[in-house]
């Protein structure tokens, strides 16, 4: 038996990189995932086969994050499907183009705020009324170190995910009443497809194809990987965080020479 069993749990960007490996591991522990995707269908269909074949339960909705209408008709589809949400994880993103504040255009900026706050926000304002009520639910927000560090030439991200990490901790304080978690996982650089792009821009070195060549020089010896975002997750849904809300985890290794948004 696994600590989530009979839990419905939904993860935006659930298909590729640490959404994935947070739609597994929530499966493996008897969780029957929602993955939602923008436009991958592909890989979302990928990480299905990948839970189904293992034993899990698992289906796919499309919705992109940003768009209020969608969020709203993203979780009246899994309510459709399943009847009830446990748990939320809200884990879309994109990166920024790395570009200072004088070089960077206004859609770029409109884009990463709206990717990481503002729809948010109203996938939440959707999401709550069904939570409520229960003995338990949890809404966990994928963030980033870029808000301990604010580096320079990343203010669009630095910006989406700081308004992202107001927004958890505001929504913590008004659903504690209704026995709601809300809590924040913060990730260093992580070997996904868009840790890989991030690194190749600040190394220089664009024939990188994985980050393991980066693994000395991290901590522990090793490049974070999405399974130990995913682990993170589990920890804040799990019984061992019953009485935890408001709190972030930030997962670098305690020390990530890479301090930006992957």
């Amino acid at each position: 038996m696994g600590v989530l069993d009979g839990k419905i749990a939904l993860v935006t960007g659930g298909g590729r990189g640490i959404g994935r490996a947070i739609s597994e591991l929530l499966a493996a522990e008897g969780a029957t995932v929602a993955i939602n995707y923008k436009r991958d269908r592909e890989s979302a269909e990928e990480t299905q086969r990948a839970i189904l074949d293992a034993g899990g339960t698992a289906t796919i909705h499309q919705g992109s994050n940003d768009i209020p209408e969608e969020n709203v008709a993203l979780v009246a589809d899994v309510m459709k499907t399943h009847g009830t949400i446990d748990i939320a994880v809200l884990n879309g993103g994109v990166a920024s183009k790395g570009r200072s504040v004088e070089n960077t255009e206004a859609e770029e900026l409109w884009n990463l705020v709206a990717v990481h706050a503002l729809g948010p926000h109203q996938l939440c304002r959707a999401l709550v009324p069904h939570m409520r009520g229960k003995e338990r639910a949890d809404i966990v927000f994928i963030s980033s170190v870029a808000t301990s560090g604010m580096n320079a030439n990343g203010a669009p991200y630095n910006m989406g995910k700081a308004a992202m990490e107001a927004l958890a901790l505001t929504l913590a304080k008004e659903e504690r009443p209704n026995n709601i978690r809300v809590n924040i996982v913060a990730p260093g650089l992580v070997e996904t497809d868009m840790g890989v792009r991030l690194a190749r821009a600040i190394t220089g070195r664009k024939g990188m194809e994985d980050l393991r060549s980066m693994d000395s020089d991290a901590p522990f010896g090793r490049v974070c990987q999405p399974i130990d975002i995913a682990n993170a997750v589990l920890y804040f849904c799990s019984p061992m965080a019953s009485y935890v809300t408001g709190q972030r985890i930030q997962v670098d290794g305690g020390g990530s020479s890479l301090r930006v948004g992957q």
